[in-house]
């Protein structure tokens, strides 16, 4: 499997119990949608490895308990610590309304509601403290902030994402 046609579910963040239990911190909203998984891609050496899970259950609200099929030792635990983990895109549950994946809107259109077309979402940078939708118009890159009260509709039908701008934000990049 590539890490291109997957998600980052989240971490082992610490071994559990002395039998090669690990608890796995997830980064997700809704950590209870993925407590009774067979099995995940644990990223080792820059690989994704199949894991399949013997037993899970949830851990203090986001934590998963987990027990792998071949890890029944405490060392076998701990060489997987700081190990992240994905899933198949395929089992992202389905978004609807104004809410969407960030790879999800990858080459929509953003369109203000004064200006028109501002340009296409190259990526998302969501290292700052604000996530920023990175735009192309013509080979000149415009930042917009994603800010749910500048979001009016997001437009899956016609690859659009529909925003009310303040003025002169997207001015200041032309």
């Amino acid at each position: 499997m590539r890490k291109e046609d997957c998600f980052y579910l989240g971490k082992i963040a610490k071994k559990f119990s002395f039998k090669g239990e690990i608890l796995a911190y997830l980064d997700t909203d809704e950590p209870e949608l993925y407590e009774n998984l067979e099995s995940v891609f644990v990223e080792r050496n820059k690989h994704l490895v199949p894991f399949f899970i013997e037993s899970s259950s949830m851990h203090k609200n986001d934590f998963l308990r987990m027990r792998f099929e071949d890890v029944t030792t405490e060392e076998e635990a701990e060489a997987l610590l700081g190990s992240d983990l994905y899933l198949p895109l395929k089992m992202l549950p389905k978004l609807s309304g104004n809410k969407f994946y960030f790879h999800e809107v990858i080459g929509f259109e953003v369109e203000d509601k004064r200006l028109g077309i501002v340009g296409e979402i190259q990526s998302i940078n969501d290292t700052t403290a604000q996530p920023l939708f990175e735009v192309l118009k013509d080979g000149t890159e415009i930042l917009i902030p994603m800010i749910d009260h500048f979001l009016i509709k997001v437009d899956r039908e016609n690859k659009k994402i529909i925003m009310d701008l303040p003025e002169g934000l997207v001015e200041m990049y032309l």
